[in-house]
């Protein structure tokens, strides 16, 4: 298999790639590496299902407690029956219509992908290189720092700020000269808000050539959506990249559906690297008619603010720490005296499985999810129960 076309590795060559070092970025986006950057949630989702039989409390991978909206799901399964055509009725241009609509952006500054891991790991590929790093906050979401070390590109952690948002400043200074600054705003694990302000101070100051990769996975779960988004740095033509995805409030991390925005020529950029990693039609159909659905995803966001706020009440009483004011579906909670591993383990012998330990820098923090009202309430009594 020829695993290069002439445009791409004329890019690669002219950012510093060595041929080796082009072989691997070939071969991540062949699938011959796909294990080594592999959605580290849905690698979490696969042990899941690997948990002792019975029925267990899942608030480990950030999913949405429920699935599809209804008019995504009567769309999607509608679709179905016309899966034997490659695009029978311009699904993918009603997707980007639908999301220019929403969001306010020009057509040719979309870019639909089966998930926004593929936009993530196609963007350090086409931005970074072995001079031109990625630059991240300390904690935050773990799937471009797979890619970033299977492409050989310098890594810089920058420490969350005292109020657990990415600390722009300290990111610049941590390397002046890279390719690309992550911001996660609602960041994972953490839920935290960065300021818009400063996201914006980090996109006019930073190097010439390089981007901000802004990841907008969970903001329809803050509370001041849609007004907090990052869409008008793209409206005004900077250098961003936004990425979204429907696995969240939508209910379709199985269904893997995402979509960038940014410049036509950024859009070009990172498609270099595509292998037809579309999202299929059903998927497609039930994603552009959940995006209208405006009074559910409003009714989704209160319902999940509910079922947090009563897990995040219920450990303050008993003395636990909460880290930082999550906006997310998810919270960070200091065990204290045990590792998050341990906790892990010793909830899942009861039933409850919350995220698998990874965040190094925070030993004793783990992250739980937001499922639906008895799961959060079969959480708060196993809690009750191990702590007496």
């Amino acid at each position: 298999m020829n695993l290069f076309h002439e445009e791409m590795k004329d890019d690669l060559l002219s950012r510093g790639y060595s041929r080796r070092q082009m072989l691997r970025t070939a071969m991540m986006f062949s699938g011959a590496a796909t294990a080594l950057t592999m959605n580290p949630e849905l690698a979490f989702a696969q042990d899941e299902d690997a948990a002792p039989a019975g029925k267990m409390v899942r608030i480990g991978s950030n999913e949405c407690w429920t699935g599809p909206m209804a008019p995504g799901l009567q769309a999607g399964t509608a679709a179905l029956s016309n899966s034997n055509r490659y695009s029978p009725n311009g699904e993918l241009e009603k997707l980007i219509k639908a999301i220019a609509k929403v969001e306010d952006v020009p057509e040719d500054h979309i870019a639909p992908y089966a998930g926004s891991g593929q936009i993530l790991s196609r963007t350090l590929a086409a931005y970074c290189s072995p001079t031109k790093g990625f630059v991240q906050a300390d904690p935050t979401y773990d799937s471009p720092t797979r890619v970033a070390k299977f492409l050989q590109v310098p890594i810089s952690n920058v420490p969350l700020t005292a109020d657990y948002q990415h600390d722009v400043k300290a990111m610049l200074k941590a390397n002046p000269n890279a390719g690309v600054y992550y911001v996660v705003n609602p960041n994972n694990p953490t839920g935290t808000m960065t300021p818009m302000a400063d996201i914006e101070w980090l996109v006019d100051n930073k190097p010439a050539g390089a981007i901000v990769l802004i990841d907008e996975a969970y903001i329809h779960w803050s509370k001041d959506y849609p007004h907090n988004t990052a869409s008008h740095l793209v409206r005004a033509g900077k250098d961003v990249i936004l990425t979204r995805t429907f696995s969240k409030v939508f209910g379709m991390a199985g269904a893997r559906v995402g979509f960038m925005m940014g410049k036509p020529e950024m859009i070009k950029k990172v498609g270099l690297f595509d292998r037809g990693d579309r999202p299929t039609i059903p998927t497609t159909a039930c994603a552009t008619a959940s995006l209208g659905a405006t009074a559910l995803i409003e009714a989704r966001r209160k319902e999940m603010w509910g079922n947090r706020a009563l897990a995040i009440e219920f450990l303050k009483k008993r003395g636990y720490k909460v880290i930082g004011e999550s906006e997310g579906n998810m919270f960070m909670v200091d065990w204290k005296t045990k590792s998050a591993k341990d906790m892990q383990a010793a909830l899942k012998a009861q039933g409850i499985l919350i995220a698998a330990p990874r965040w190094p820098s925070w030993p004793t923090v783990g992250r739980v999810s937001v499922g639906n009202k008895a799961e959060m309430e079969a959480f708060c009594n196993t809690m009750g129960k191990m702590q007496t």
